[in-house]
């Protein structure tokens, strides 16, 4: 390329995906991150009709596998199955979600799959600016907000020493530009 005539991205146009189909490929994207979930929780998710989200699984019907969750029955991609059977690895440490993260965003019933407690599921999804959430060894165990160069960190239950260094440690780490101090951990509860 000389710099006279400008690279062309496009020669044809990209061909323009129908609506039902871009249903049905969003419906895809939703199972792999957030399945198993159920034709409800994707239809709020996504912010279609309540008759959609049933329709979009039927027309996913050989795409999908039909599960059992504490909460009820629910779909995973069949190309996720081998993925969801397989043993997870152990989780271990501390980490800090921050508010909105892909982990816990979540919609109705399906919220009782990672925290079945409906206190906890308060104090993390509240009617105002979600939270983050720290979770600990894979488990969410509390919450918490950060204001400057403090974190203040909330469990809804007693920590370890060593836990809550862990959550300390993770909190230093942060990667928040321009703060005139170190970041540092204030324990509520």
């Amino acid at each position: 390329w000389d710099g006279a005539r400008a690279p062309t991205l496009w020669t044809v146009p990209p061909p323009r995906m129908r609506p039902a189909e871009a249903r049905l490929e969003l419906a895809r994207r939703y199972l792999h991150a957030f399945g198993p979930a159920t034709p409800d929780s994707f239809a709020t998710w996504a912010g279609i009709g309540q008759a959609d989200g049933p329709a979009t699984f039927a027309d996913l019907a050989g795409e999908l596998v039909p599960v059992v969750t504490p909460i009820g029955p629910a779909w995973i991609l069949a190309s996720d199955e081998a993925d969801v059977r397989r043993a997870p690895q152990p989780a271990r440490g501390a980490r800090l979600l921050p508010s909105g993260d892909t982990y816990f965003l979540l919609w109705g019933a399906d919220r009782e799959l990672l925290l079945p407690d409906p206190d906890q599921r308060a104090a993390l999804w509240t009617s105002r600016v979600w939270p983050g959430a720290v979770l600990l060894d894979g488990r969410i165990v509390g919450t918490w907000r950060r204001a400057g160069h403090v974190v203040t960190a909330t469990p809804w239950q007693p920590l370890a020493a060593a836990d809550r260094v862990s959550v300390e440690e993770e909190a230093a780490a942060l990667p928040l530009p321009g703060l005139a101090k170190a970041i540092g951990v204030r324990w509520e509860g």
